[in-house]
C-alpha cells in the first residue's frame, strides 16, 4: 500500500563543512546578468556584462536577504567579475547571517567563450580579486568552477588550500564533478560542497547527490527548477501543485528539498515575484506519495 502520510518537513536550515549555517534555499547570481532581448534558454546566456538595470539588480538581493535567502552564490567569471562586485554593493558589509561563495577556474575571452584555466597561480590570484569585489579579508567558499585537465588535481586543489590555510578561504568547493572527482578530491583537501546542475529532469548527477548526503557534502543544484513537458502547465508537476497549493517551481523545489538532507537549490532570477515564489518553496509539504509521483516522473524525464 502507498504511503500518503505528509512527511516531516525538510529542515530550513543546512551547515556548509558543518559549521556555516544556511538557508535551504540559495540564490544563484549567475541570472543577474544582462540578457539578450528574445532569448528564451537562460542556459545559453552569455553572462558577459551586468544588468544595465542596476538598482533593480541592487533591490533583488537585499530583497532575497529579508526573506531569508542568506546564501549568494556568485563567480569570478560571471559578468567579468561585475557579478562579485555587484554582490559587495548590494549587501556588504554582509551584516547578520549572509554567506557567498564563489568560483574561480574558468577565464572569459568572449562572451560565447567558457575556457577552464587550472594553473595554481591563476586561481590564486582570481581568489585574491574576489577577495577585493566582495571587500572581504576571507572567502567563505571557494569552489573550483571546473577541474582542468591540463594541470594536475593536486595542483588545483593545493592552490585553494594553501588559500585556506592563509586564512583567506573558510570553505573549499567544486563544480560540475563527479563521485570519482570528488573521492579523488577529498585525498588532497577537505570538500565541503559539490555545486552540479540538477532538477528534476536532469538526474545524471544522482549519484553525486547521494555521495554527498552520505559524507555530509552540501549539493548544490543550480538550475534546480524543472523543465519540459512534465513541467508544462497541465502537467504532472502541476498537478501535484494544485494538491499542495503551490506553484510548479515550489513543487519542484520542494522535491529537491526532501531529495537530500544536504541539497541546497540555488535557484536564479531577476524577478521579485519569483524570488518570493521560490522562498516559498520551504513551506511547502509533499506527502510521501506526491514525493514518489514526482522521482517517478523525473527518472522517466
Amino acid at each position: 500500500m502507498t504511503n500518503t502520510t505528509t512527511a516531516p518537513a525538510s529542515s530550513p536550515v543546512h551547515s556548509i563543512g558543518g559549521d556555516l549555517p544556511v538557508s535551504r534555499i540559495g540564490y544563484g547570481a549567475m541570472r543577474l546578468a544582462e540578457t539578450p532581448d528574445g532569448l528564451t534558454d537562460p542556459m545559453q546566456a552569455p553572462i558577459w556584462r551586468a544588468p544595465q538595470d542596476r538598482r533593480g539588480a541592487v533591490a533583488l538581493l537585499r530583497r532575497a536577504v529579508e526573506l531569508g535567502i542568506d546564501l549568494i552564490d556568485t563567480a569570478d567569471a560571471y559578468s567579468l567579475g561585475e557579478s562579485e562586485e555587484l554582490v559587495a554593493e548590494a549587501l556588504h558589509p554582509y551584516s547578520g547571517r549572509v554567506t557567498v561563495a564563489t568560483k574561480v577556474g574558468v577565464v572569459r575571452p568572449s562572451p560565447a567563450e567558457w575556457v577552464t584555466h587550472g594553473h595554481p597561480a591563476y586561481l590564486r590570484q582570481q581568489a585574491e580579486l574576489a577577495l577585493r569585489r566582495l571587500r572581504v579579508d576571507r572567502l567563505d567558499l571557494l569552489q573550483l568552477h571546473r577541474i582542468d585537465p591540463e594541470y594536475p588535481l593536486a595542483d588545483q586543489l593545493g592552490a585553494l588550500r594553501q588559500l585556506q590555510d592563509e586564512g583567506k578561504v573558510r570553505h573549499i568547493g567544486l563544480s560540475e564533478v563527479t563521485v570519482a572527482e570528488l573521492r579523488a578530491a577529498r585525498e588532497i583537501a577537505p570538500i565541503a560542497s559539490v555545486q552540479n546542475v540538477y532538477n528534476l529532469s536532469a538526474r545524471g548527477h544522482d549519484d553525486v547527490v547521494d555521495y554527498a548526503a552520505e559524507h555530509d557534502i552540501t549539493f548544490f543544484a543550480y538550475f534546480p527548477v524543472a523543465v519540459g513537458a512534465h513541467a508544462a502547465p497541465g502537467g504532472p508537476v502541476a498537478d501535484v501543485a494544485r494538491e499542495v497549493g503551490a506553484t510548479p517551481a515550489q513543487t519542484a523545489l520542494a522535491w529537491l528539498l526532501r531529495r537530500s538532507p544536504t541539497l541546497v537549490p540555488l535557484p536564479g532570477t531577476r524577478s521579485l515575484a519569483h524570488l518570493e515564489e521560490n522562498a516559498g518553496a520551504l513551506d511547502v509539504r509533499l506527502t510521501d506519495a506526491q514525493y514518489d509521483r514526482l522521482d517517478a516522473i523525473g527518472r522517466q524525464a
